[in-house]
């Protein structure tokens, strides 16, 4: 096989690699929040942001979480008081459940739909 094709095929690779890793992490997209806003989980660094797009706080970043296939762990911020708890976040399939605890036996849930 000469240098070109060979260089062709490990490129065309690596491309394919990276783009299915990027985009095969579930927690990704943009995602209806149990309020009715739109909010988007993207990358950031090694973690993955969640900032609202719309509502009374668009442009505001509610959570950073780590992790990877469907389980995270990290913090989410409530945005009417400024305070951030410890949070998780589970995807399966099409929805989303994010958990923010105070302690380990006060926490608040609610459920995302992916858009």
């Amino acid at each position: 096989m000469n240098t070109i094709l060979k260089s062709a095929i490990v490129g065309a690779a690596l491309i394919t690699f990276s783009t299915v890793s990027a985009v095969g992490e579930p927690i990704l997209g943009l995602w209806k929040t149990q309020a009715g806003e739109n909010a988007k989980i993207s990358k950031c660094g090694g973690s993955f942001c969640i900032v609202l797009k719309t509502g009374n706080y668009a442009g505001t970043r509610i959570g950073k979480l780590s992790g990877s296939n469907g389980q995270y762990d990290g913090t989410i911020t409530d945005p009417a008081d400024d305070k951030t708890y410890v949070g998780s976040a589970k995807v399966a399939g099409t929805s989303l459940k994010l958990k923010g605890c105070v302690m380990k036996f006060l926490c608040k849930t609610q459920k995302w739909k992916k858009l």
